[in-house]
């Protein structure tokens, strides 16, 4: 395959067209390959026993699912599944514990199966059950296979009843360890909450503490701690607001003038305060005795005189009131203030009182909490004792059975389809993978790229494969265009225009050499060349039966005697077409033509044809071909695809260097074009240009003329250095 770098999407496509590439090219291998691993299938599917298999569906239900006896409703309890819940039933299913079971409740599997322990008929049981969750449900399949079907019915009735009888013995002995630990629990804490009684019954008699609630307590009738505590806090309060606002009048008294004194003390609301009866009439006086004056009465008139010494009388007993008044604020203050001290003695006294019998009760508090706590921890242990009593004797079906095991009426394996679908496809990927290997592992040239970077010569030419020999082909044929490219290139590729001398040399036997040389004699006379075939080959010479010319005669002949040229070459019946056979095969083929009068040979028909072809022996397999590779102008080598490896063709080339030769290029020789799409560019031209019938008809002989005569009188001037 071709080796592309970069990340261009048109070289990743070349990658593609690669990889077809080489299926294409060995689709033998891969077809046969798949043939094989089919008819292995097949064999081995017709070499299997027949199986047969039985099958239980059954449903398991979580543990602790069932109905609460307790509850409201009946409500189912669900039992609690993890993820990993069907996978550990189905190891649950196959465990040796249950097998061993199933091999004690069938004895004859001992007999069946040779004999055997019952842990060995358990570990071959673990080997033909299969157990698998139905996919969207919660059903567990139970699948026994077996050669003998209705022992398969039994052994998966038996792993059934094995499993269902294990399950039902473990929730047995899991209720039975909760009941006993339950039925210790309530013990232990019935008398918990006995000693929290009798605790509790200890500190009453102690403390003298005689229950009223939920929260309060008092140690005699009628008597409340906390209520004494509240009035007597009350009552310090209000003696305490009284005491200020006493004060309060008390100073306003001392701090204001007669006027302001004399009306804030009017004010005032006490049960001695005679000024609030004597104020208004003094300020009705005191009117008065101002209006005399704005009536005109002076102030020693008998009326002003009279009412100014009412005026002062009055003062005097006002003045004497707010003495009175004061002395009666302050006395008030004294007895207020005395019965504050004494209500705070009592508020100390009772709130002191109140601290140490709550620090009393509050052991009896924390013991009641507890105590409560206890009954209720006793009355849900208690509920659970008797609903698991309930539960005990209520039946839980822990495996179901939705569909028993039958007998089997048809073996399921082996799988005649399944199989054959199997190794189908496994031989196809076989095949593509032995064919890649194979791609892999081949070193022969596959392409003109192979060619050039190894051997660093051109390639002239690429032969399609199957194509035959032209001249004994009836009209024009498309392969003909691929010689006429190999007489052009031949053309370009030679330096000197008087190098006329070709052996055409190939590293095996069988690459086309000498069909190769044919055809493009005949394509080179077809086109004017005067051209001599030499065959060279003298250990087994081919070119006489392409044309039914005798053999006897020839060049070994005209080597070992005194021949003259016009004795060994024969015309053939194509035009300027000439032919000198091998002759008798000699002992020493390497011998006579490793000569002087080989080397004159040559010389000689240089001179007399525009082309001297000249077919050799394989160059690996002897000698003679390196000989002949010395002696003329240029070498052709003939390399046939996917046949040689690389390096044997570089040998070849070697072999042509070694002795002197010049290689003027390589022709790609039977390339399957059908295959190898790659070439197929090389060779489509062919068809696409190739004259149809009609035209083969009509026109092929005047075309054979003019193309004759235009290239004889293009190589004229040649022939005459010839």
């Amino acid at each position: 395959m071709n080796q592309t770098n970069g990340n261009d999407p048109s070289e990743a496509a070349l990658h593609a067209v690669d990889y077809w590439q080489v299926i294409k090219n060995r689709y033998g291998i891969i077809l046969l390959t798949l043939l094989m691993v089919l008819l292995t299938a097949l064999v081995v599917t017709y070499c299997m026993p027949e199986k047969y298999e039985s099958e239980a569906i059954i449903q398991v239900n979580p543990p602790g699912q069932g109905i609460d006896p307790l509850g409201p409703n009946m409500s189912q309890i669900s039992g609690k599944v993890t993820p990993q819940f069907f996978a550990t039933e189905f190891e649950v299913i196959t465990s040796r514990n249950t097998l061993l079971r199933v091999a004690e409740e069938l004895p004859t599997l001992r007999k069946k199966w040779g004999g055997i322990t019952q842990e060995q008929v358990a570990t071959r049981l673990k080997g033909v059950i299969r157990t698998e969750n139905i996919r969207g449900t919660d059903l567990i399949a139970i699948r026994v296979r077996l050669e003998d079907k209705e022992l398969a019915r039994d052994i998966a009735q038996e792993v059934v009843a094995a499993y269902r009888d294990y399950r039902l013995e473990i929730a047995k002995r899991k209720a039975e360890v909760q009941l006993r630990e339950l039925y210790n629990a309530v013990t232990r804490q019935r008398d918990k909450v006995t000693e929290r009684r009798n605790a509790r019954a200890a500190i009453m008699r102690e403390k003298g503490i005689i229950p009223k609630g939920a929260d309060a307590f008092f140690s005699g009738p009628n008597y409340d701690e906390d209520m004494t505590v509240r009035d007597a806090m009350r009552i310090a309060f209000e003696l305490e607001q009284e005491k200020v606002r006493l004060e309060s009048q008390i100073k306003s008294l001392e701090n204001y003038s007669s006027d302001q004194l004399l009306a804030y003390a009017a004010d005032l609301d006490l049960p001695a305060n005679i000024i609030r009866k004597l104020h208004p009439e003094y300020l009705e006086l005191k009117r008065y005795y101002e209006g005399l004056g704005l009536e005109g009465y002076g102030p020693n008139h008998p009326k002003s005189l009279a009412a100014k010494a009412n005026l002062d009388e009055m003062e005097k007993q006002l003045n004497q009131g707010v003495v009175n008044l004061r002395e009666t604020l302050q006395a008030e203050l004294e007895v207020a203030a005395s019965r504050l001290e004494r209500v705070e003695e009592i508020r100390d006294k009772a709130k002191d009182d109140a601290i140490g019998r709550g620090i009393d009760a509050q052991d009896y508090v924390d013991l009641e909490d507890k105590l409560e706590h206890d009954l209720i921890v006793l009355r849900e242990l208690e509920m659970k004792q008797v609903a698991e009593r309930i539960s005990e004797k209520i039946p839980e079906e822990i495996v179901e059975i939705h569909e028993h095991p039958v007998v089997a009426d048809s073996p399921v394996s082996p799988n005649f389809m399944l199989n054959m679908v199997l190794g189908g496809v496994l031989g196809l990927v076989f095949g593509v993978g032995v064919a890649f290997f194979l791609e892999y592992i081949d070193t022969s040239v596959k392409s003109l790229e192979d060619v050039e970077r190894y051997l660093q010569v051109p390639v002239l030419a690429v032969v399609p494969k199957d194509v035959g020999v032209l001249h004994a082909q009836a009209g024009a044929s498309p392969d003909a265009e691929a010689y006429r490219i190999l007489r052009t290139n031949i053309e370009f590729n030679r330096k000197n225009p008087e190098d006329n001398a070709i052996t055409v040399v190939s590293g095996g036997a069988g690459e086309g050499k000498s069909t190769t040389l044919v055809n493009l004699a005949y394509i080179c006379a077809q086109g004017g060349y005067t051209t001599l075939m030499i065959d060279a080959d003298l250990r087994r010479p081919r070119l006489h039966t392409f044309f039914d010319i005798s053999n006897s005669m020839g060049l070994s002949n005209y080597l070992t005697t005194n021949l003259e040229l016009e004795d060994v070459i024969v015309q053939t019946p194509v035009d300027n077409l000439y032919f000198m056979p091998s002759g008798v095969l000699p002992s020493d083929a390497a011998g006579i033509l490793n000569s002087r009068r080989m080397s004159e040979l040559i010389q000689d028909v240089k001179q007399r044809f525009d082309l001297v072809l000249v077919d050799s022996p394989p160059i690996l397999g002897v000698s003679d071909a390196s000989v002949l590779a010395s002696e003329v102008d240029l070498t052709m080598l003939v390399v046939q695809h996917r046949k040689l490896p690389r390096n044997m063709l570089m040998r070849v080339k070697s072999a042509v260097e070694n002795v002197g030769g010049n290689v003027v290029g390589v022709v790609l020789n039977n390339v399957d074009v059908r295959s190898d799409s790659q070439y197929q560019y090389y060779t489509s031209y062919y068809t696409y240009y190739a004259p149809n019938d009609a035209e083969a008809r009509g026109a092929s002989a005047s075309r054979a003329d003019k193309t004759a005569a235009a290239e004889t009188k293009n190589h004229a001037s040649d022939a005459d250095l010839y």
